[in-house]
């Protein structure tokens, strides 16, 4: 399969999606794209550069940094599914929207436009709150398919929802086939 992977700036949850990405590299042809932040911040969960070098060296190819890096990936059809993860609140918002400013809203519009699928794994604090629109809204949109998730953090985060990324490939491989992958709330 080959894979388009954006990482959006939910930095506290690269290392676990890092795991997924290595699992992938494994086996499937990745082709990493990066939102602006999650290119350019160092965090107490680790630094940019060091991030891009990561993902660059698994996939063995540069990461896909800028609008007009991505608005090709659909044209010349170079991916067989999209996968978003971790997808923010800001951008479930951008997609919901059609609102089409950085790299990885620039890859969805672009992969979509060939009637493939987009796959999102949330990772947003207010995904019980502002965001519950924007997901309501992709949920009922064709090609866009949920990573199944659930609430992180009940009691200190009642708002909060993440997606479980170990089943980032089972969502994938159902979305190849038009299908959401059950059950989709954990």
């Amino acid at each position: 399969m080959r894979i388009g992977f954006a990482l959006c700036a939910s930095f506290c949850n690269h290392p676990q999606i890092l795991k997924q990405y290595e699992q992938l590299a494994l086996q499937h042809e990745l082709i990493p794209i990066v939102s602006e932040n999650a290119a350019r911040y160092d965090t107490r969960f680790g630094r940019a550069e060091d991030l891009l070098e990561r993902l660059e060296s698994l996939a063995g190819r540069l990461a896909v940094r800028t609008i007009v890096e991505a608005e090709p990936l659909g044209p010349q059809g170079r991916m067989d599914v999209l996968v978003i993860a971790p997808c923010t609140g800001n951008t479930l918002a951008k997609l919901a929207g059609g609102i089409t400013d950085g790299p990885v809203s620039m890859a969805a519009k672009s992969h979509l436009r060939n009637g493939k699928p987009v796959v999102l794994a949330i990772a947003t604090n207010d995904g019980l709150s502002a965001s519950a629109p924007n997901i309501a809204a992709l949920l009922n949109r064709k090609n866009y398919y949920f990573v199944p998730f659930g609430q992180d953090n009940a009691e200190e985060k009642p708002y909060s929802l993440i997606a479980d990324f170990s089943l980032i490939l089972p969502t994938a491989e159902q979305a190849l086939t038009g299908r959401q992958l059950q059950p989709l709330l954990l």
